[in-house]
C-alpha cells in the first residue's frame, strides 16, 4: 500500500559544540512564537533527533478506519477533543513509544555530518503531488467545467430551497416513515417544474419525481421508484452514452486525509463514498493534490462544491470510461520545507548530492508500525502463529504511554472483567479497532475470537500482518548492509521483469546496489544465498514461524511475499536554501496560491533563520521521512523526538 505520509515533526540534532552559539536564540524564538500565536491552527512543534548511527522513526497511523456514518460525527468529535496534554507529560508518556532501532532502522548510506531542521512546522510546508500512470505530475491548473447540454442549469443547485433539500435528504436516506416528499411550485410554469424535477434528480440520485394536482397547486413529488436498492446509486437512464461514465478531477486538499475528504465529498453530494476511486492515499498533515474519479456524478455538481467546502478545491474535470485502481500511480513529488536549519552551505550540499546521486535505504518509515507501546508488528507475529489469545490481548490489553482518556479507561475495564460488554460502555468511539473486536467478541463469544477479529475491516487486519513483514524486512535490511555493505555481492537477489534471480559470481560486476532486491517473507519468494538468507530463517525461528511454511489455515493471512529494492534513488531532486523572518509565511507557492494569483512572498537576501527546500520524487510504497533522515542523519521517531523537544523548550 502506498504511504506518503509525514506528520508534524522537528527534526533536532543534539546540541554539538557548533549549535551552542544559537541554542538560547532558538529557545526565545520558540517560547515568544507560541506567547504570540497561541493556537495557530497550522503551528506544531513536536521535537526529533539525530544520532550519528542510528536511524529516525516516522510518524505513525492509528488504528482507526471509518465505516459506521451513524457514529462518525461523534467520534470525531471525542478525537479532536481530547488533548494530549502539556509537552512534558507527553514526552513522558511516549517513554514507551518505538524508536527507530526498534523496528530495524539502523543504517545511513551517507557519509556527511548531519544538521538540524524542523519539518512540518506548518503543514504547508510539506506538498504532495502525485504521479499519474502516464509519468505526468498532477496539478491543479483549471477550475473550468467541460461544456455539456446534457447538464442541468445553475437555477438546479438553487430552486430547492434549504427546508426542501433536508426533506428530500431524509428520504433519499429513509431516515423517516415517509414515503415521498411534495414541493410546492411557486410561480408555475412549465420551465420552473423542469427545474425542480432535475434538481431531485440530480442532487438526490435514487429518486423519482412525478407532477400532481392537488387543490388547485402543482406539486412535484419525489419518491423511492425502486425502494432501499435505489439508494444513492446513479441513475443510470440519466446519464448520456455519449459521455464516460466517470468524471475524473484532480482533488487539491489542505489538512485532510484521502478518506476524509471523500467522506466530506459523498455527504454534500449525497453519494455513498464507494462510488469513488483513487491510486493512492495521501497524507492529513500536507497540501496534497491527487486524481479522483467519482462513477455518474457530472462535473458541474463537483464544481458547485467549490462554493462550499473549506480546504478542498476540485478541478481538472473529463469523463473518461474507466476508475481509477489502487497502485496504478507512478509514485510522488514532493516539495519540503525543513526550517531553521543549522547545518552548513557545505553540509547541505554534501547531503543533498548524495541523495541524488545513492539515495537512501528504502525503510519502512515508523508509521508502519504504530505510536504505543504495542507496536503493530507484534500483533502481526501472533496472527501468523495463530495464537488468537494473544491477539486479542495485545488490542485490549492496558498499556502505558500516551493514548485517549476513553480508551484508557476502555482497557482497564477490559482487564479487570473480560466483560466485553462492560469494556464497550466505556467506548464512546465506536469505530476504533478496539471497540470493532469487543463488539465481535459480544457477537461471537470469547471462545470464537477468530470471528470476532474478522469484524475489523479486512484492510485493517491486513496491516498487522505486512506490519510484521516490514519488520523483519527492515531487519535484515540492515544486516544486509552491515555485512556487505553498498555492493552487490554473489547470492543476492535481482530482478529480471517481475522474477527474482540470484546474482552469480561471474555476473556480479554486472550490477550495483541499485539492483538489489530483498524478500518480504513469505511462501512464495526466494531467498539470498549468503549469510543474510540464514538470517532470515533464525528470526522467524526465533518468532515460532517457519520460514518454509507460510501459508495459514485462514486464507486471508497466508503471506506470498513481495520483493523490495533496497536502497531508492530519488528523481527530479532541486534544492535550494533561502533565508526568512517570520516563521508563519509560506516560502513557495501551491497550486491554487498560482490560480488565484498569490504572489510569493518577498523574502529577505538575509534573514534571521535559514530554511532548506528541497523537491524529490519518490516511487509507490516508499516513505519520504526516510529521505529527510538520510539527509539530517536525524532518528525520526516520535519517543526520541518529544523528549529531545520537551528538554530543548525548557
Amino acid at each position: 500500500m502506498e504511504t506518503v505520509e509525514i506528520n508534524n515533526v522537528s527534526l533536532k540534532r543534539p546540541r554539538s559544540e557548533d549549535d551552542v552559539a544559537n541554542t538560547d536564540e532558538i529557545k526565545r524564538q520558540k517560547i515568544s512564537e507560541k506567547s504570540k500565536t497561541g493556537n495557530d491552527s497550522e503551528r506544531s512543534v513536536e521535537t526529533l533527533t539525530e544520532q550519528p548511527d542510528k536511524p529516525l522513526p516516522e510518524d505513525t497511523k492509528n488504528e482507526i478506519i471509518p465505516n459506521e456514518e451513524s457514529e462518525e460525527q461523534e467520534d470525531e468529535e471525542l478525537e479532536d477533543s481530547d488533548e494530549d496534554g502539556d509537552p512534558e507529560s507527553f514526552a513522558d508518556m511516549m517513554k514507551h513509544g518505538l524508536t527507530e532501532s526498534d523496528v530495524g532502522i539502523t543504517k545511513f548510506v551517507s557519509s556527511h555530518k548531519g544538521f538540524s531542521g524542523i519539518l512540518k512546522e506548518r503543514y504547508s510546508d510539506f506538498v504532495v503531488h502525485e504521479i499519474g500512470k502516464d509519468g505526468r505530475v498532477i496539478h491543479l491548473d483549471d477550475f473550468s467545467v467541460p461544456v455539456d447540454d446534457e447538464d442541468p442549469s445553475e437555477e438546479t443547485f438553487t430552486v430547492l430551497s434549504n427546508e426542501d433539500k433536508q426533506r428530500l435528504e431524509e428520504l433519499q436516506l429513509l431516515k423517516n416513515k415517509e414515503t415521498s416528499v411534495a414541493i410546492e411550485v411557486i410561480e408555475d410554469t412549465k420551465e420552473k417544474r423542469t427545474v425542480i424535477h432535475q434538481a431531485v434528480k440530480s442532487l438526490f440520485p435514487g429518486l423519482e419525481t412525478k407532477t400532481e394536482d392537488r387543490d388547485g397547486k402543482k406539486y412535484i413529488i419525489a419518491y423511492h421508484a425502486a425502494g432501499k436498492k435505489a439508494l444513492a446509486n446513479p441513475r443510470k437512464h440519466s446519464w448520456p452514452k455519449s459521455r464516460g461514465s466517470y468524471c475524473h478531477f484532480v482533488l487539491y486538499k489542505e489538512n485532510k486525509d484521502t478518506m476524509d475528504a471523500i467522506n466530506v465529498l459523498s455527504k454534500f453530494l449525497r453519494v455513498k463514498p464507494n462510488i469513488f476511486s483513487y491510486m493512492g492515499t495521501k497524507d492529513k498533515r500536507a497540501i496534497t493534490v491527487q486524481e479522483i474519479a467519482v462513477l455518474r456524478i457530472t462535473a458541474q455538481r463537483l464544481a458547485h462544491l467549490n462554493k462550499c467546502l473549506m480546504n478542498f478545491k476540485l478541478g481538472n474535470f473529463s469523463y473518461k470510461n474507466h476508475p481509477l485502481k489502487l497502485g496504478e500511480l507512478q509514485g510522488n513529488h514532493f516539495t519540503v520545507v525543513l526550517r531553521n536549519i543549522t547545518g552548513t552551505d557545505d553540509q547541505i550540499e554534501q547531503a543533498m548530492h548524495s541523495l541524488r546521486e545513492i539515495g537512501f535505504i528504502n525503510y519502512y518509515g515508523m508509521q508502519r508500525f504504530g505510536t504505543t507501546a504495542v507496536p503493530t508488528y507484534q500483533i502481526g507475529r501472533a496472527i501468523l502463529q495463530n495464537n488468537w489469545n494473544e491477539v486479542m490481548d495485545l488490542i485490549l490489553k492496558p498499556r502505558p504511554g500516551a493514548e485517549k482518556g476513553y480508551l484508557v479507561k476502555c482497557r482497564e475495564e477490559w482487564a479487570k472483567t473480560k466483560d466485553p460488554a462492560a469494556a464497550l460502555k466505556k467506548l464512546p468511539v465506536k469505530r476504533c479497532v478496539e471497540g470493532q473486536l469487543l463488539r465481535g467478541l459480544l457477537k461471537y463469544g470469547m471462545k470464537n475470537i477468530i470471528s470476532a477479529f474478522g469484524i475489523i475491516p479486512r484492510n485493517n487486519r491486513l496491516m498487522y500482518i505486512h506490519s510484521y513483514q516490514s519488520y523483519v524486512w527492515n531487519n535484515m535490511v540492515s544486516k544486509r548492509i552491515e555485512e556487505y555493505g553498498l555492493r552487490a555481492v554473489p547470492g543476492d537477489l535481482t530482478l529480471k521483469g517481475a522474477t527474482a534471480v540470484h546474482i552469480e559470481e561471474g555476473d556480479v560486476d554486472n550490477y550495483t546496489i541499485h539492483d538489489v532486491v530483498m524478500p518480504l517473507p513469505g511462501f512464495d519468494v526466494i531467498y539470498p544465498k549468503h549469510k543474510i538468507g540464514e538470517a532470515y530463517k533464525e528470526m522467524l525461528v526465533a518468532d515460532s514461524l517457519d520460514i518454509n511454511n507460510m501459508r495459514h489455515k485462514i486464507r486471508d493471512y497466508s503471506l506470498s511475499g513481495a520483493y523490495r529494492k533496497i536502497i531508492i534513488r530519488p528523481q527530479n531532486v532541486t534544492w535550494e536554501v533561502v533565508a526568512y523572518d517570520d516563521p508563519r509565511i509560506p516560502l513557495f507557492t501551491t497550486d491554487l496560491d498560482k490560480l488565484e494569483g498569490k504572489p510569493l512572498p518577498v523574502l529577505p537576501t538575509d534573514g534571521k533563520f535559514r530554511a532548506l527546500k528541497m523537491e524529490f520524487s519518490l516511487p509507490p510504497s516508499t516513505y519520504a521521512t526516510m529521505a529527510i533522515r538520510e539527509v539530517l542523519k536525524m532518528d525520526t521517531s516520535i519517543k526520541n523526538q518529544t523528549q529531545l523537544n520537551t528538554t530543548w523548550l525548557r
